[in-house]
């Protein structure tokens, strides 16, 4: 399968796990690790666990080096419907993945050069060859629909914009 292909249906994936983030609470970010036959699939879970480092792709990385038995994940891609933040680019950095392949950019938060350009930085000790904005128009929509319902709900619920 050439890696248009194989990006794509990957990401389609990703995006499905993001809603299993959404159902559960979570911000949507869907994650799909590929290292030779072995697959490693997770979503967000900051809100379930509770743990701010319980993001998609660190909870990718760390089932596959689980997995694999090795923290090093040469060869490894990694999908994820949303840019890195600065944490995820480093603990991929850190993982020695090879690929990293993103959906909808985050200018507030990436390290893809959305806010910081962790990724392609030349102080790394490691390069990892990245491609943005696979199904990027379906990643961001569902990112937008999420942060637009939880605006509308916390409106609604609000206290009439009063904080005690």
């Amino acid at each position: 399968m050439n890696h248009a292909r194989a990006d794509e249906q990957h990401m389609r994936r990703a995006l499905e796990l993001a809603l299993a983030a959404q159902a559960a609470g979570d911000v949507p970010v869907g994650a799909v690790l590929v290292c030779g036959e072995v697959v490693v699939e997770a979503y967000n879970e900051k809100e379930r666990r509770p743990d701010a480092t319980a993001h998609a792709e660190m909870l990718a990385l760390q089932a596959a080096a689980q997995r694999l038995g090795a923290w090093r994940l040469s060869g490894a891609t990694l999908y994820v419907t949303k840019e890195p933040c600065v944490m995820c680019a480093g603990a991929a950095i850190a993982a020695r993945i090879s690929r990293l392949v993103y959906g909808a950019a985050d200018p507030k938060g990436g390290a893809d050069g959305g806010a910081f350009d962790i990724l392609r930085s030349s102080r790394t000790n490691h390069r990892i060859d990245v491609h943005g904005g696979v199904l990027a128009a379906e990643a961001s929509a569902q990112l937008a629909r999420f942060f637009r319902d939880r605006r509308i709900e916390e409106s609604s619920a609000g206290n009439g914009g009063c904080s005690r």
